[in-house]
């Protein structure tokens, strides 16, 4: 609780001299008598006893009053986030090649597996280095011999998370393959659809824009700049659109390209057969050539990564150059609490009227 007025309280201090003026104001008689030997010897009525009862009734509603003049009210701080975030599509390989182990932490797990622990503290945070991206929009595009969108753009990364947890390398074999240049178009597209959506929208609710609004009215939300996170270990062999045509696209449409290689020359994948379980060495056919060119076209690099520490390093990078600017405007919303105190002085300011004039009128 606040006072807005508290020098009212001052008011306080003139109500003990107005309650002794009144007092001695109503002990003046009205009808004088030459003598009081015998009215001395007449009882004294309760009504007479009680009749000070008015004076305490019309001091307290001045109290009430002056407590309502120094208006109390109650605050409740409000705040609005301005997010200048980053649109990032993570765009993931599971073709039949992500079998193959990488090292994570001292177990040996697919690549796939691999990307998604790495992808899952990018997104969430990991408190070793990585704070997570929750100002952000992330979406999740999918492929092998087609691209799929798995997830859309959006803020809620406890949803992303759990459709990252659930993405498997493909079993049939008329589904393998790598699409490279499908999948960047594909994620590139639902950049640029997200972007115009969200113009679109401000241009409904009448926002002027991220550098024009600084106030509680400004959006919730503005695109900083897009990217798209590449994460494969094969050379594109399917799909309708090349690489480099996508990646031509992505740069007109204003979309960094962050390209990462999966794998080393000392790849394995475990085969199960009959006689046992077996680690048979695989054979890379990563294009870094095309992936540098991509992450060049459009203002991103390339990177490699052998293993699961050296894949969270580029991750680190990637977060590092593609940051978040988040602006918290704060005010207080009051609400003012002086009817609490009003209503009550004007019930005990009418019924000390009404007993003046009933229970404890005097005559004349």
């Amino acid at each position: 609780m606040q006072w807005y007025t508290p020098w009212a309280f001052l008011l306080l201090f003139v109500l003990p001299l107005l309650g002794f003026v009144m007092l001695r104001t109503r002990r003046s008689a009205a009808v004088k008598f030459p003598s009081l030997i015998d009215m001395k010897s007449c009882p004294v009525s309760w009504r007479l006893r009680l009749r000070p009862l008015l004076v305490v009734a019309r001091l307290a509603c001045l109290t009430l009053l002056i407590l309502a003049l120094a208006r109390p009210r109650k605050g409740t701080v409000l705040s609005e986030i301005s997010t200048e975030g980053v649109a990032i599509e993570a765009v993931v390989d599971r073709s039949g090649s992500m079998r193959a182990e990488m090292d994570y932490e001292g177990q040996k797990l697919n690549r796939l597996e691999v990307v998604k622990l790495v992808l899952a503290d990018f997104i969430s945070g990991d408190k070793k280095g990585l704070r997570g991206r929750t100002g952000d929009l992330i979406g999740l595009v999918t492929f092998a011999r087609y691209a799929d969108t798995v997830c859309p753009l959006i803020l809620s990364h406890n949803v992303l998370t759990e459709f990252l947890k659930k993405t498997e390398i493909v079993t049939l074999r008329n589904e393998d393959g790598t699409a490279i240049g499908d999948a960047l178009a594909l994620a590139a597209a639902r950049l640029k659809k997200a972007e115009e959506e969200i113009q679109r929208r401000n241009a409904e609710l009448g926002f002027r824009g991220a550098d024009e609004s600084e106030g509680p009215g400004a959006d919730s939300f503005q695109i900083k700049s897009k990217a798209i996170i590449l994460l494969t270990d094969g050379r594109n062999n399917q799909g309708e659109y090349a690489p480099l045509e996508a990646a031509e696209l992505a740069k007109k449409w204003g979309i960094k390209v962050y390209t990462i290689g999966i794998g080393s020359a000392e790849a394995f994948r475990t085969v199960q057969t009959p006689l046992g379980t077996y680690r048979v060495p695989t054979q890379d056919d990563l294009d870094e050539d095309l992936l540098t060119e991509i992450a060049e076209t459009t203002g991103g690099f390339y990177s490699r990564a052998g293993d699961a520490a050296s894949l969270r390093d580029v991750v680190k990078r990637i977060d590092a150059l593609e940051k978040t600017e988040v602006k918290s405007v704060q005010y207080t919303q009051y609400a003012e609490h002086f009817g609490r105190w009003t209503l009550p002085a004007l019930v005990l300011l009418g019924l000390e009227m009404l007993a003046g004039c009933t229970v404890f009128r005097k005559i004349p």
